[in-house]
């Protein structure tokens, strides 16, 4: 009975995954479809472009909760390690793959979403609270650092890595949620593939300080009178 308990928890994690708060909260505030937009994800990121910052912030929000939640939901059924630590990868998946963004094109159907960030982030909150008081800081000194929010993202999973194999060599959190933050990292860097080709050859978007001084650093075009 419990494996099925545990099973059917795994199937709501992706289900809750792969509701697109961003489609849904863009639509709401601009009539736009976040999908033609930029890089037409549903995350959070691309939400602010394309409605403003308060509409970025509450689906970054929002698509915490979905992997907190689905942590929330595990361990609210008495599930194992192994669950608890698959449950938010679920949400994850949902998030980046979405079944309500199916969709047909060039004869091939694909599924639509995010790139996996905030639900990650959800993920470690949801396994062990405090690690959202470590994960957020140093992801925003990263995107203030460096100024690419495709690295800001890859690098929550990472950070999620390094807490939970301290706290696993510690005794104090099963090696399963290590797994957890590898698994999110894989997804991540699979769905941002095109932000690491432009990383590669140098023509992925600058944000923040650093894009202001390149912008300085720009000739400008000379003037020309008539």
């Amino acid at each position: 009975m419990q494996i099925f308990l545990e099973a059917g928890i795994l199937l709501i994690a992706y289900l809750l995954g792969s509701i697109p708060f961003g489609l849904l909260i863009v639509k709401w505030r601009t009539g736009k479809d976040i999908r033609v937009i930029e890089s037409g994800r549903t995350g959070g990121t691309n939400a602010m472009r394309a409605a403003g910052f308060s509409a970025g912030l509450l689906t970054a929000i929002l698509d915490v909760l979905k992997g907190a939640v689905a942590v929330w939901l595990a361990r609210a059924v008495g599930a194992n390690a192994w669950t608890l630590s698959l449950a938010p990868l679920a949400s994850v998946l949902g998030h980046n793959y979405s079944i309500f963004l199916i969709e047909r094109k060039d004869g091939r159907i694909r599924l639509r979403g995010g790139a996996g960030g905030a639900p990650t982030v959800g993920g470690a909150l949801g396994l062990w609270a405090p690690s959202f008081l470590i994960i957020i800081p140093m992801g925003a000194l990263i995107w203030f650092g460096i100024g690419y929010a495709s690295v800001t993202t890859m690098s929550v999973a990472l950070i999620a890595i390094l807490i939970f194999a301290v706290r696993a060599v510690l005794g104090l959190s099963p090696w399963q949620y290590v797994l957890f933050g590898v698994l999110a990292e894989i997804l991540l860097m699979w769905a941002l593939r095109p932000n690491i080709k432009r990383l590669l050859n140098g023509t992925e978007r600058l944000q923040g300080w650093r894009a202001k001084r390149r912008q300085s650093r720009q000739p400008h075009a000379p003037l020309t009178g008539k």
